[in-house]
């Protein structure tokens, strides 16, 4: 009597999953009723569902390695899967799943407690606040307002001396909301300066991404206030505002009849100077949009082929002694008053750039953030209402890459 033949492949007994021995460690092809023992140890695998599927079809499929949630698994057929014709991921550590085929409608869908995710995408960005505005009020030589929080991920510093972020990882076809802050009222009379307006992106399954605004230069014995970079201290007593981690530097302090710098992303904002009101502290190069681009866009302050971010507004100085106005930092910070002229200048708009401090009431309010994202030229970005783009948004002329400029407003964006 001839001996019966042991099949190498293991017969799931109650669920009729035909589980192959062989380990797959590269892209395959998977047929109908069979299970998979899948290694992402070397790199992500592919997986291609069988062609023509029948009502109740199944493919199995389990992350041998425990590695999918860094090189994922990655499920794509002719027919739809979970409802969507794109593809889907196995992109948890160890996971299992099981797809059944449904319908032409719904076609391959999950029948296990690990489901398929959309296919994430990378997308670099640089979220800058609004800055804050500068003081300047009740006969007081009053700080420049700090530069708005910036964080980005793209080159290799962030904002507060922190190393650039990681790239946001976007699902194809999820909404998320980007927020572009607005500059922080000036300081007036007896009103304190305002703080910029936090700029952000939001939504399911990341980390959200939120700048704080600039804080408000200190106007008289008014604190200056905290946010992405702090706000300058005032003549009057007034102490300067702190500045973020990861996001900007402290205000500088005042000298008599001077205010301090509002801080930067780049550097803390200078305290007064002999006669001299206190520089604002420099932005931060971030050339996520080069220069060129940039003047399109018209965001951003462009020196020497860099473009800068959250520079801190200047102090004020009322001292007849005083010699010169003293700067913004570079990134769109506004230049303090000098000698009680009215002549201190507003934050740059599209650049988070603190306003300049003032003597009295002639403070300039700062400037708007902007949230810049750049991504795969092979990606389609559409955007909500309630969002301003930029001049020449999106750019498709650096390197395979586009960027889109966001210069306004609060809206959805969907990438396919």
């Amino acid at each position: 009597m001839a001996q019966t033949k042991v099949k190498s492949e293991l017969i799931d007994g109650g669920l009729g999953t035909d589980w192959q021995s062989a380990i797959k460690t590269s892209n395959f092809t998977a047929e109908t009723g069979k299970g998979y023992f899948v290694n992402t140890s070397g790199g992500a695998i592919t997986v291609t569902l069988p062609s023509s599927p029948s009502l109740g079809d199944t493919v199995s499929v389990s992350d041998y390695g425990g590695n999918s949630a860094t090189n994922k698994i990655t499920f794509t057929s002719s027919n739809n899967i979970q409802g969507g014709s794109g593809n889907k991921v196995l992109a948890a550590d160890n996971g299992s799943v099981k797809v059944v085929y449904s319908d032409s409608t719904k076609g391959w869908v999950s029948d296990s407690t690990d489901v398929l995710s959309g296919v994430p995408v990378s997308v670099n960005y640089l979220v800058v606040a609004g800055g804050g505005g500068g003081g300047g009020h009740q006969n007081a030589t009053d700080g420049g307002g700090g530069g708005g929080g910036l964080r980005t991920s793209y080159g290799s510093n962030s904002g507060g001396g922190a190393a650039a972020e990681a790239a946001l990882q976007l699902t194809l076809g999820t909404d998320y909301t980007i927020k572009v802050g607005a500059g922080g009222s000036l300081g007036s009379g007896t009103t304190s300066p305002g703080n910029g307006e936090n700029s952000s992106i939001v939504g399911s399954n990341i980390t959200d991404i939120i700048s704080l605004g600039g804080g408000g230069g200190s106007a008289n014995a008014v604190n200056a206030s905290s946010g992405g970079s702090g706000g300058g201290g005032s003549n009057g007593g007034g102490q300067p505002g702190v500045g973020t981690s990861s996001q900007g530097y402290a205000g500088g302090s005042s000298n008599s009849n001077r205010g301090g710098g509002g801080g930067g992303a780049g550097a803390v904002g200078a305290n007064s100077p002999g006669n001299n009101g206190g520089p604002g502290g420099i932005g931060l190069a971030v050339n996520i949009l080069n220069h060129t681009n940039a003047g399109t866009a018209n965001v951003g302050e462009v020196s020497s082929s860099n473009v800068y971010y959250a520079g801190g507004g200047g102090g004020g100085s009322s001292s007849t002694g005083a010699s010169s106005q003293a700067a913004g930092g570079l990134g769109g910070g506004g230049n303090g008053e000098l000698n009680n002229n009215n002549n201190a200048t507003a934050g740059d708009p599209n650049t988070g750039g603190g306003g300049g401090g003032a003597f009295t009431a002639g403070a300039k309010a700062g400037g708007s953030g902007v949230v810049i994202l750049r991504y795969a030229s092979t990606l389609t970005l559409t955007a909500g209402a309630g969002l301003t783009q930029s001049t020449g948004s999106p750019f498709t002329n650096e390197g395979s890459d586009k960027i889109s400029v966001f210069t306004g407003g609060t809206g959805t964006i969907t990438f396919s």
